[in-house]
């Protein structure tokens, strides 16, 4: 007897559709999970914007203008590289350019003109656009991962046929006029058509994972200066450059009978590496994410921007934190204490000197005028002593200018015998030859 088998993992079956009808509207998985995917792009770009020192609401205000960009960028990429589906025998005529909801967007040509956009919005917020790439690349991934689910619903982004346990099943569909499993409107038959490699859920996992890897960077090192966004484009296109190689789905570009997006993925991710590597360092700090009107605005309103948790002090407090305190150079026994430097005593006792002799070369006065200060305060006691022997020497001044007053009479009259004994002394006086 037989025993019977298992099967691990059964192969993935695509939905029955990508269109339901509401009424005479019709509701497009593609289309709503690009919505999905440009909401949470918003919500979380928004709360790692304000986490970096930005202002709540501001994603949502450049959104306005990369996401329309965005989506026109991604539908020419996706005309240009494809044209002859509607300008040759592709199956569909020019008009169908303009429906987008049908499918086919470029992500390159989303990211480059979704990047004009983007600086347009900035500039007109006095936002740095490297500075906002860097908190918007995770969930701008994200947004790519979410959007891949679209391409599921439309049996679209698929590989070459493969037997492993993952495997795609792709069935026909029809819309009642044709059968192909590239009817994006159709239902399906139930008929598989193809088992191949779901390349789309290999970028989504990949993607996610990406995120969750740029994540754990910028947490780690502070990655700024659009640094950051340079990484999700470098790790994007090493993810896309397999998958690529991997698919099998209908392309009509090609290069050397190599896909276009293959060249492409490498080319930019080329220029991402060199963008990384040539770039500033660290992280911009305070209002270093805007332009300096806006910054001078926001200053003006008392926001501070951007402190990084590890080094709370902007460079101004480390400056002056590095230099060390007058009070510091002694302690409490008076020993000389380490200056920070490899400064010697003689050298501090040097420059110490050196300053006050500038200072005096700037204004002498403040030399003479320390050296007379402890002269005055030592003399004001001498002259307040004097104050009172001043007071008491004044009464005998005056008692003995009356007794000079009375002796006056007497000298007068003894002025007259001196003045009659002058003849006789001068008869008695001997002459000396």
């Amino acid at each position: 007897m037989t025993a019977p088998t298992t099967t691990l993992l059964a192969y993935i079956p695509s939905p029955p559709q990508g269109v339901w009808h509401l009424g005479p509207v019709p509701l497009r998985a593609y289309a709503l999970c690009i919505i999905l995917g440009i909401i949470v792009a918003v919500w979380w770009g928004d709360r790692r914007w304000v986490a970096r020192g930005g202002q709540p609401g501001e994603v949502l205000d450049i959104a306005i203008w990369a996401v329309p960009f965005g989506l026109i960028g991604g539908r020419i990429y996706h005309v240009l590289t494809d044209w002859s589906i509607y300008f040759g025998d592709g199956g569909k005529s020019p008009i169908d350019v303009v429906k987008i909801w049908d499918g086919g967007l470029g992500i390159w040509g989303a990211v480059i003109l979704g990047a004009l956009g983007a600086w347009i919005g900035a500039r007109r917020h006095g936002i740095r656009l490297p500075a906002f790439g860097d908190a918007i690349a995770p969930p701008i991934l994200l947004a790519q991962a979410i959007g891949r689910l679209g391409n599921y619903f439309n049996q679209e982004l698929y590989g070459r046929p493969t037997t492993v346990p993952w495997g795609l099943e792709i069935y026909e569909r029809t819309n009642g006029i044709q059968t192909g499993p590239n009817l994006i409107n159709g239902t399906s038959t139930g008929q598989v058509y193809e088992i191949v490699h779901p390349t789309f859920l290999y970028e989504l996992v990949w993607n996610v994972l990406v995120v969750l890897v740029l994540v754990a960077l910028d947490r780690r090192f502070r990655i700024g200066h659009g640094r950051l966004f340079a990484l999700y484009v470098a790790g994007y296109c090493a993810g896309r450059f397999v998958v690529e190689l991997l698919r099998s789905d209908t392309a009509y570009t090609f290069i050397a009978g190599i896909r276009i997006n293959v060249f492409t993925s490498a080319l930019l991710f080329v220029c991402a590496a060199i963008y990384f590597v040539v770039a500033t360092k660290g992280r911009e700090r305070g209002l270093q994410m805007y332009h300096p009107d806006r910054a001078e605005e926001l200053e003006a309103l008392g926001v501070v921007g951007y402190v990084d948790d590890r080094y709370p002090d902007d460079d101004v407090d480390d400056e002056r934190e590095s230099e060390p305190d007058e009070d510091d150079l002694f302690d409490s026994d008076g020993e000389m204490t380490d200056v920070g430097d490899d400064s010697t005593v003689t050298e501090v006792i040097d420059k110490g000197i050196a300053e006050h002799d500038e200072e005096t070369a700037i204004d002498p006065d403040l030399d003479n005028a320390a050296d007379s200060a402890p002269d005055a305060a030592d003399s004001a006691p001498d002259a307040a002593d004097s104050a009172p022997d001043t007071a008491d020497s004044a009464q005998p001044d005056a008692d003995s200018a009356q007794s000079d007053a009375d002796s006056a009479p007497d000298n007068a009259d003894s002025a007259q015998p001196d003045a009659d004994s002058a003849p006789d002394s001068a008869k008695d006086t001997p002459h000396t030859n």
